[in-house]
């Protein structure tokens, strides 16, 4: 399971509200480096996506201490980093909300299930499914889950 991943992007309050409104979500500040944001799914689990600035590039830090943060001015702004989030927004919805803020999506198959591509800021892809997509995406993955071990004492 993963509680939470970070993206980085140009406005981290515009992209951290306009997600909050997909997953009907909370969003606080995050200390650990300026002008951050936390999206809080609000779920068992603690769901959560962190939002850096764009160029903020994580580091290892020396000996036993943390991970510390550098600005890159030099960055891209895109990265192969995404993920799969189940929304609980109709396809109507997603798109509705791609347009207002003028940023491309686009459904597409994924070999089994569809998806619709959200690209946030038009840099960062995050793949949105909808109660439809999500139950086709784990009807596809069902046989990718490990099976519980029999019990000893049931054989």
């Amino acid at each position: 399971m993963i509680h939470h991943y970070s993206i980085a992007v140009a406005d981290t309050v515009l992209v951290s509200e306009v997600l909050a409104r997909l997953v009907d979500g909370t969003v606080t500040r995050f200390g650990p480096y300026p002008n951050s944001r936390i999206l809080w799914f609000g779920d068992e689990p603690g769901t959560a996506i962190e939002l850096y600035p764009a160029g903020t590039e994580m580091v290892p830090g020396d000996g036993d201490a943390q991970a510390g943060f550098v600005h890159n001015p030099a960055h891209s702004g895109y990265t192969a980093t995404h993920a799969a989030i189940s929304v609980p927004r109709s396809r109507e919805e997603i798109f509705a909300l791609a347009r207002e803020q003028g940023w491309r999506a686009v459904e597409l198959p994924r070999g089994g299930f569809d998806v619709i591509e959200f690209w946030i800021e038009n840099r960062v892809m995050i793949e949105l499914l909808t109660p439809e997509m999500a139950a086709d995406y784990l009807s596809v993955t069902r046989k990718y889950r490990k099976q519980p071990e029999a019990d000893a004492s049931e054989c």
